[in-house]
């Protein structure tokens, strides 16, 4: 039953994705608003989905949800984490692979909200382009949202936080609000086959600015990794 759940929540996934893609292609000439209540409206209707796996999602430490300028640190455990931000932050924008810009609709989409592509090959040119414009969008008050360990982990594995989020943290004046999760336990990084339970979302304490590199790293990495894993144990 589970198997015939997961091929059918598949199946209206894409649909939906597909619809409101197509649906919502004029927003793309109209105000930033429009396209970030599109997003909301999105992602809460892959919320609603899940319950046909019985999947229930749980968002905890809403009093550390951003509502300004701000860098939000998400474990990353498969492709919801992107989708379930939408509905919470007010104002997001997100660093991501430079392929995906040219995706139809989608790239579309994230380059029209702000989002970051960034050449995972470019080194110092890449950490100078994310840091130039994440500093436009803190600006006009958005939060940035960067995985730090660059692509999805399994679940209980601790990831290899990568530089460019502690680049960012270094010429930035921001909070940067770490986020653990278990959601790959309910729907893995490879495959259709959702499990039922609980995806809890927790926004962690808010890291201030001003930290060494290395405290920096280290606070950020305990923070996301104990959460982590005490959410599996749940």
């Amino acid at each position: 039953m589970n198997a015939i759940r997961s091929v059918l929540f598949a199946a209206l996934f894409y649909l939906w994705s597909a619809s409101v893609a197509i649906l919502a292609t004029p927003l793309l000439l109209g105000p930033l608003s429009g396209i970030l209540a599109m997003f909301r409206f999105y992602s809460t209707g892959i919320i609603v989905l899940l319950r046909i796996c019985g999947v229930r999602v749980v968002v905890r430490g809403r009093e550390h949800i951003p509502t300004g300028a701000a860098l939000v640190a998400p474990k990353h455990q498969c492709m919801f984490d992107v989708f379930a931000q939408f509905s919470v932050l007010p104002a997001s924008a997100f660093v991501m692979k430079q392929e995906l810009k040219w995706i139809p609709w989608f790239g579309w989409y994230a380059q029209r909200v702000g989002n970051i592509a960034v050449d995972r090959g470019g080194h110092s040119a890449a950490l100078k382009k994310l840091v130039r414009e994440a500093k436009a969008l803190f600006a006009h008050g958005r939060q940035v949202v960067i995985f730090p360990e660059g692509t999805r982990t399994t679940p209980g594995q601790a990831g290899d936080y990568k530089p460019g989020i502690a680049a960012l943290y270094r010429e930035i004046d921001v909070p940067v609000h770490p986020m653990a999760t278990n959601s790959g336990v309910h729907w893995p990084a490879k495959g259709f086959r959702i499990k039922p339970g609980v995806i809890v979302f927790e926004y962690l304490e808010p890291i201030p600015p001003g930290l060494k590199r290395a405290e920096f790293m280290r606070i950020l990495t305990e923070r996301i990794e104990t959460a982590s894993t005490r959410l599996l144990a749940e």
